[in-house]
This record gives structure tokens, sequence and C-alpha cells, in this order.
């Protein structure tokens, strides 16, 4: 792997900020600042039928396949994003949610065990919930394990939908131009890290097309600053503002850009989470395809008659988030990730693989992807 790429995926900030400074300058954006002109992405798919024990072996294998992790995580704080979507735990379709639109505690219990097995100095696992309950409060009444995982080393937990523990929020810039935001202000679990883990299912969604590694870090965006309740700490209520800043005109978001193109979800969706993934880099993609679901990111959706559960089959890994997120998007059966609206899985919406593609965060060309493991062909299930 090219040093200079090797460099950005440890996840070396400070290397970043400075390519950040430059860049806010004045000076062009090159997707050579992230190697992408000089080696193809490396992207796993393997094989994992269950959230039984195998769950370990597969990762630890697609792991194996991008080049290890060992040098990205050890003697680090490892964060991970998980992707919960809100507290209701009952199951759907006679499935428990971590087997549909959730992240699921057998594939987090599985990667915090690799995390310390590779060296890592502490993990913290993060999300933004509806709940002004502690994140573990919240796991624990979803019946995860937390005893279990807080024995396997220096473990933290955190709901990141205000200010949480930390003094101050953090003030990432999104570097370049940025769609919609210059800035955002995240809680400091984004910034006091190392390493950033995206933890994804394998879904559709209804605002975003595909809802993956990328889309994932939409949630970050804590409920304090960018929700409908903005400007209270005490705030539970979801990301309206964001949506459709129209319906919310007393809720003003914070470094918004004042020639902002977007005014529908469709549109602003699409360019919010490439703005978010720009000021908040992801290191490690993770994207559960073992069990799912299709026609929605869940059941709130509004389109319940359409919602499919699927069986895939699979675990996909990469470090570059966008080369992740589209080597996905065609495993779910969509040809082109490179879409434009109008193409299905991007009928009602802008495709945000390709708009992060424009603004050099990675490639979404699968030709200038290496995939490992199992072919796409082979691991193809169709998402309809």
């Amino acid at each position: 792997m090219p040093a200079m790429q090797h460099d950005f995926l440890r996840c070396d900030r400070r290397a970043f900020i400075r390519q950040s400074a430059a860049l806010a300058a004045g000076l062009s954006f090159s997707p050579r600042l992230f190697g992408e002109t000089r080696s193809k992405a490396n992207v796993a798919i393997v094989s994992c039928k269950t959230y039984g024990p195998e769950v370990k072996a597969a990762l630890a294998k697609s792991f194996d396949l991008i080049g290890g992790i060992q040098k990205l995580v050890r003697d680090k704080t490892v964060t991970v994003k998980l992707n919960l979507t809100g507290t209701n735990f009952q199951p759907f379709q006679g499935r428990p949610v971590g087997e549909t639109y959730m992240t699921h505690p057998a594939t987090v219990m599985a990667l915090t065990a690799l995390l310390f097995d590779a060296g890592a100095k502490r993990v913290r696992l993060v999300e933004s919930t509806q709940s002004k309950a502690a994140l573990e409060s919240t796991l624990d009444l979803a019946d995860w394990d937390v005893h279990a995982l807080s024995a396997m080393g220096k473990m933290e937990f955190e709901n990141t939908r205000n200010l949480g523990v930390g003094k101050s929020y953090s003030h990432l810039k999104v570097p370049g131009a940025g769609y919609m935001f210059s800035a955002f202000d995240f809680n400091h679990a984004y910034e006091d890290t190392d390493v950033m883990i995206s933890l994804a299912k394998l879904k559709r969604h209804v605002t975003a097309g595909v809802t993956l590694s990328m889309k994932n870090m939409f949630g970050i965006t804590p409920n304090s600053i960018y929700g409908e309740q903005s400007g209270d700490e005490n705030a539970t209520a979801g990301r309206g503002p964001l949506h459709n800043a129209k319906e919310f005109p007393n809720v003003k978001l914070p470094n918004a850009k004042s020639d902002i193109p977007a005014s529908d979800p469709t549109a602003r969706v699409p360019r919010i989470i490439v703005d978010v993934c720009a000021a908040r880099p992801i290191h490690l993609s993770i994207i559960d395809g073992i069990t799912a679901m299709t026609g929605g990111e869940g059941p709130w959706t509004g389109q319940v008659a359409t919602l499919k559960l699927t069986n895939p089959g699979l675990l996909i890994t990469g470090f570059n988030p966008v080369s992740t997120d589209a080597v996905a998007t065609a495993v779910m059966g969509y040809d082109n990730p490179r879409a434009e609206r109008g193409v299905h899985p991007f009928d009602q919406c802008d495709n945000h693989l390709l708009l992060a593609e424009k603004a050099g965060l990675g490639s979404a060309d699968l030709t200038q992807i290496d995939v490992r493991g199992l072919t796409i062909v082979k691991a193809r299930y169709s998402y309809g």
C-alpha cells in the first residue's frame, strides 16, 4: 500500500488537518491527498451466514484480506459508530431488530474482541439515541451483554445526542468548499479519537438510496444542535431541520452555507452525508449483510408494505468508505454505484456516493476498486 494512503488510513488526524488548512486557504482539491490516484482501494466481501461464532472468524478474514488492522488500531483509541436508529427494540416481522435494521450485538462483540486482539488501547461505542439515558443503559435495554463487552478491555460508551461528558463541542471543518456546511459541531468523542469505524447494515434508504457506512455517519450530528429541539441539551427529537430547513424556520443551523443549492430532503441529505464524512473521516467501514432488510431503512419509512427481510449472508469491509459503499451497492444488485439521480436505487434522490467521489473522498468506480474474497457477482443479492 502506498505510504501516503497508508498514513491517511492510519488516521493521522494532524496530517488531515494540515490538508484541510491547505484547502481552506484556497488550494484546489486533489484526490492525490487521499492516495486515490496511486492505488486502488481494497474492499473485502466474505461469507457469514449467521450471528453465531462464525462472525468473529469472518470479520477477521475480511480484515486480513484488506491488509490487516493492527497498524491502524494498535495503541489507539478506536471509536465505533453504531446504527441503532432509535430505541424501539421490538422485533420486526418476527425477527430481532439486530437481524433487520439495527446493529447486531454479535457484530459488536466480534469487532471489539478483534480490536483488542490487534492492540487497541481503548474502544468507545457511540450513538445518538432518542433517549436521555446513558448509552450503556440503552444497550442493556436492548439485551446487549454490556458486562461482557466491558470485560474485554478499556471500554467506553457515549450517547452523542448532545454534549455528553465533554466540556465543549468539537468544531470540525469540512475540507474544501463543502456542499451544505463549512463545519460541524460534534460531541467530543468524534474528535477525541485516533480511529473512526462505521458499523452499518446493508439497507435501502428512502432519501439516500442506500444506507451504508457513510449514511450511518449522518447520525453523529447532535440532536441538541441540529435537531428539532435545537439549543436544548435535553433534546431527543429528530434532525428535521437537516432534512428540510423550510419546515423549521426558527432553527438556525450553525455553519450552514448561505448559498445552499438544495432545498428538499432528497437533495439535502445526500450532500450532508458527504460533508459529515469529510469533516469526520471514516477509517474503517464494516457493513453487516448477514441479514437485513430492503424497501427502506426501517419500519417507520411509510413503505411498510414494501419492506422485506433479506439474507445476503455477507460481511463487507474496507478502509475507504466511498469504495466500500460502492461495492456494497453493487452487491445489492445495483450495477452502477455512480448512477445519477433517476437511476435505481437513486430514483428519487441524488447519489451521495457520486457526490462523495466528486468531493474527492474516494472512488465509487468499481473498475478502480480491488475487490477481495468473494466477487461481486458471486456475492450479489438482489434488493429489488
